[in-house]
């Protein structure tokens, strides 16, 4: 006879769990929160914009990079809603979009270093 673990599971999580499996929009959107995160250099610009704004020319000098290869990494960023842009005068300042991505980025880092 084969065991249902699943009658040990409280019934309202698995309320919660089927809930949240129904929710694509949701789940579709955290997934390219996780893919646009999956890129080292991405990882880089993330973890130079906690430090501050900064403009595709300091990105690109901290990093070592193009500024053509940066501005490609920022666009994608900026169509996961993980960073924004401010213009100050002739210039564009990239930042974080918000604390959310802050805490994303912070715990993922702690994580990693955990693991080390």
């Amino acid at each position: 006879m084969k065991d249902n673990f699943i009658d040990d599971i409280p019934e309202e999580v698995q309320t919660d769990i089927s809930s949240f499996n129904e929710k694509e929009k949701l789940i579709g959107n955290l997934s390219q929160i996780f893919k646009a995160l999956s890129d080292p250099t991405r990882i880089k610009i993330i973890y130079a914009l906690m430090k501050g704004p900064l403009c595709v020319s300091d990105i690109s000098e901290l990093l070592g990079m193009s500024q053509s290869s940066i501005s490609h990494q920022l666009a994608l960023l900026r169509s996961q809603n993980l960073i924004k842009v401010k213009r100050r005068g002739r210039r564009a300042y990239y930042s974080l979009d918000d604390d959310h991505v802050l805490c994303i980025f912070k715990d993922g880092l702690e994580h990693a270093e955990h693991k080390l």
